[in-house]
C-alpha cells in the first residue's frame, strides 16, 4: 500500500501578497493584481500589463546567499521558509538527510541573462558577473531552498513550463511513497516580468491587453506574473508521529502528455491527465467539490479545458465549484501550480471557492459554475488542481481534507 503523504506547512509570494495570509486574503475578496507593471526597461513592448510584486518583504536571509540567487530563486527560498515555518520542522543532523526538496520552475534565470547582456553588450564590459552560472541554471531555486533550510536529501528541479509546479510536488510525493525521504519541501516559482520574456510572449500574441478574464466570453488572452508557493510535505505517519497540524493531503497526481502540437493543447490529454489522478487518489468524479482549473483565459485554453472537464465529470460537471485563480494572480508560469496549491488546501480549510474575477459575460462554450466575481462559502472535501503546459504536459493534483 503507497504510503500517504500530507501538507504540514504553506508558503507563497506573488502580487497578491507577501504571504499566504495576505495572498488569500486577497483570493477570498476577488482582488485582482494584474495591473501596469513597474519597469522602465520596458521601453518598448506593446503589452506592460501584469501582476508583480510591489516590494519585497523583510526576508531576513543572509546577503551572501542572497547574492548568489536570481529573483526566481529568492521568491522559492522566501516562500520555503515561510512554509517550513508553519510546519513548525527544522532540519538538524538526525534528519538532513531525510529531507529534500523539488522546485519547478518554467523561465529560468532571465533577470540575470539580461543584466550580463546589457553589461556587455550595451555598457561594454569584457565579463559576465561571477554568479551568472549559477543564478540561471534552472535547478538553482532547489538548490537554495535546501541550502537555505539545510535540506541534504533528495534535491532536483523540475521544468515542464506552467505544469512545472505540479510535477515538482508529484515528484516530491514519489520520493516519499518510494521511502527516500520523510519530509519533502515542494512547489514553483518564477519571475518572468522582464523584457525579453515579455517580448517573446508578446510575439505569441496571447497576452491580454487589459487583465485575464478566465472563461469570460469578453476574454482577450492571459496576463504574466511572478510568484512562488511551497509546500511541506510529509508521509501521514512522520506528521502524526511528531503531532503536527496537518492542512491537506495529497491523494494523487495524474500526469498525461498531449503528443500532439508545441502549444495547442488537444482535450484527451488533460482529461487523461484528471481521469489517472482520480485514479491515484481512489476517488471518484463525485467525491471532487472544487476545481482550480488551469484557466489561463485564453480563447482555446478555456474551451478545450471545459470540454475536457465534461468528459471526466460528466453529469457531475455541473456540481462542480470551478475557478480560476490566475484571474487574480495572474499566470506566473512555472510558479501557477504552486500558487493554485495554496488556494486548493485555503479552500479545504475555510470551506470558501476562490472566484474567478474580471468575469463579464457567459460563454456558452465555457458552461461550467465558474464561480464569477464572488467567493462562494462551500465545503471543500476533494479539490483538483489543474496544470497544462506548452510542450503538452499535463499535471494534475488531488488534494483531500484529513
Amino acid at each position: 500500500m503507497l504510503k500517504r503523504v500530507v501538507i504540514t506547512g504553506i508558503g507563497g509570494i506573488c502580487g497578491l501578497g507577501n504571504d499566504v495570509p495576505a495572498m488569500w486574503d486577497a483570493m477570498r475578496s476577488g482582488r485582482s493584481a494584474i495591473g501596469p507593471i513597474d519597469n522602465p526597461s520596458l521601453h518598448d513592448l506593446k503589452v506592460k500589463v501584469g501582476s508583480e510584486i510591489k516590494e519585497l518583504p523583510d526576508h531576513g536571509i543572509d546577503r551572501k546567499q542572497v547574492v548568489s540567487m536570481d529573483r526566481f530563486s529568492l521568491l522559492a527560498v522566501i516562500a520555503a521558509r515561510e512554509a517550513m515555518r508553519q510546519s513548525g520542522l527544522t532540519a538538524h543532523a538526525d534528519n538532513t538527510y531525510r529531507m529534500g526538496a523539488v522546485v519547478g520552475i518554467g523561465v529560468a534565470g532571465f533577470e540575470t541573462i539580461e543584466e550580463n547582456y546589457r553589461a556587455i553588450l550595451i555598457e561594454g564590459r569584457n565579463r559576465a558577473a561571477i554568479f551568472t552560472v549559477p543564478k540561471v541554471m534552472p535547478g538553482a531555486a532547489a538548490g537554495q531552498v535546501s541550502m537555505n533550510l539545510g535540506l541534504r536529501g533528495p534535491v532536483f528541479g523540475v521544468t515542464s513550463a506552467c505544469s512545472s509546479a505540479n510535477h515538482a510536488i508529484a515528484s516530491a510525493v514519489d520520493q516519499i511513497r518510494l521511502g527516500r525521504a520523510d519530509v519533502m519541501v515542494a512547489g514553483g516559482t518564477e519571475a518572468p516580468l522582464v523584457w525579453g520574456v515579455l517580448k517573446g510572449w508578446e510575439a505569441l500574441r496571447v497576452l491580454s491587453p487589459d487583465t485575464c478574464r478566465p472563461f469570460s466570453a469578453d476574454r482577450q488572452g492571459l496576463s504574466l506574473g511572478e510568484g512562488a508557493g511551497m509546500a511541506v510535505l510529509e508521509s501521514y505517519d512522520h506528521a502524526v508521529a511528531r503531532g503536527a497540524t496537518i492542512l491537506a493531503e495529497i491523494a494523487g497526481a495524474g500526469l498525461s502528455a498531449d503528443a500532439s502540437d508545441i502549444v495547442a493543447p488537444t482535450v484527451e490529454g488533460p482529461e487523461a491527465a484528471m481521469r489517472f489522478c482520480l485514479v491515484d487518489a481512489g476517488l471518484n468524479p463525485e467525491d471532487v467539490d472544487y476545481l482550480n482549473a488551469h484557466g489561463t483565459g485564453t480563447k482555446a485554453n478555456d474551451q478545450i479545458e471545459t470540454a475536457a472537464i465534461k468528459r471526466v465529470f460528466g453529469g457531475h460537471a455541473g456540481a462542480l465549484s470551478v475557478s480560476s485563480t490566475k484571474s487574480m494572480h495572474a499566470h506566473c508560469l512555472g510558479a501557477s501550480g504552486g500558487l493554485e496549491m495554496i488556494a486548493c488546501v485555503m479552500a479545504i480549510r475555510d470551506g470558501i471557492v476562490p472566484p474567478t474575477a474580471n468575469f463579464r459575460e457567459p460563454d456558452p462554450e465555457c458552461d461550467l459554475d465558474v464561480t464569477p466575481n464572488v467567493a462562494r462559502e462551500r465545503k471543500v472535501r476533494v479539490a483538483l488542481s489543474n496544470s497544462f503546459a506548452f510542450g503538452g504536459t499535463n499535471a494534475v493534483l488531488a488534494f483531500k481534507a484529513i
